[in-house]
């Protein structure tokens, strides 16, 4: 068995970005990695303690009000840690919080009708580093089809280079679909290249949603000013400008040369999106409606994010 790394903790001194970020925005992509919650033994890195106090001092810093939680492959099927983390959120601010989980095929509907009534809005698939996330691609139909009741999507994570062979998956299914951090295309093969061009297909296709988080996972370098991604985040807005969405991928994990400033990543955001209007919509209006995060927060509730 191969050893199982220790990956690095994030920058624990965020700068506050350049630019305010539009009220209500939402961060899609975040993990909480905190004492006490069991790791799976399948796991593929340690994580640093990154806590849900350190996740709303974060979010005071950089000028986010709400957030979309992520499970990571390194807890498996065991979503305690993204559950209760959600739960503490929104029991302080009502419909501050959403999560994306991992299950097995065993879940019951009860069991998915308490997780959609708790918040839960999809099931995330990680083909890149399972973990112990066990769903493999020839349960998808089913599970897709136990799903489409509640709303749900699914979430995928491959390796880039897949994409092209997965796009017969992606035409059949029956929910809709979320892809984060640019789909893992490198920025040094640019636009033009066959797994981009497929991104932008299913971008275009209506029924993917993508998030442009992780530009450090893509650029030729961990550390900004990310510009070579920045064209990539042009081309997939002007294919579907309503349905980009953004996340922070804080705390990074996974990563052993070096890990970002989220002010700086905040920064790029502003840098690749200078229109005000459609930084909202990507950062509010569409993340908002497509994790159900209207009804009941109240922009005056931010300040007990601190």
């Amino acid at each position: 068995m191969s050893e199982i790394r220790d990956c690095l903790p994030p920058d624990r001194n965020p700068c506050r970005p350049g630019f305010a970020p539009p009220k209500g925005s939402i961060d899609t992509h975040v993990h909480v990695f905190e004492p006490g919650y069991a790791l799976s033994p399948g796991r593929g890195y340690n994580p640093p303690y990154s806590t849900l106090a350190d996740l709303k001092r974060l979010h005071a810093t950089l000028g986010i009000d709400r957030v979309v939680f992520t499970q990571p492959s390194v807890y498996g099927t065991d979503n305690s840690a993204i559950l209760d983390a959600m739960a503490a959120l929104n029991a302080a601010t009502p419909d501050r919080a959403r999560a994306v989980v991992a299950l097995d095929m065993d879940v019951t509907e009860k069991r998915l009708a308490a997780l959609d009534a708790s918040g839960v809005r999809g099931v995330r698939l990680n083909f890149d580093n399972k973990g112990g996330m066990p769903i493999g691609i020839a349960e998808i139909p089913e599970l897709a089809a136990r799903i489409r009741p509640f709303g749900w999507h699914l979430e995928f994570l491959f390796p880039g280079k897949d994409i092209v062979g997965l796009m017969p998956l992606f035409a059949a299914l029956a929910v809709p679909m979320s892809i984060a951090h640019f789909a893992y295309q490198p920025a040094s093969a640019g636009v033009k290249a066959p797994g981009f061009r497929a991104l932008i297909e299913l971008a275009r296709r209506g029924n993917t949603w993508i998030k442009i988080s992780g530009a450090n996972r893509v650029a030729a370098t961990d550390l900004p000013p990310y510009d070579d991604v920045k064209p990539m985040a042009h081309a997939l807005i002007e294919a579907a400008p309503g349905r980009i969405m953004w996340g922070s991928d804080w705390p990074h994990p996974n990563k052993y040369v070096a890990n970002p400033n989220d002010g700086d990543l905040v920064d790029a955001f502003g840098d690749w999106v200078s229109d005000d209007a459609m930084r909202r919509k990507i950062m509010v209006d569409t993340p908002a409606a497509f994790y159900r995060l209207t009804a009941g927060f109240r922009e005056a509730g931010a300040a007990s994010r601190a």
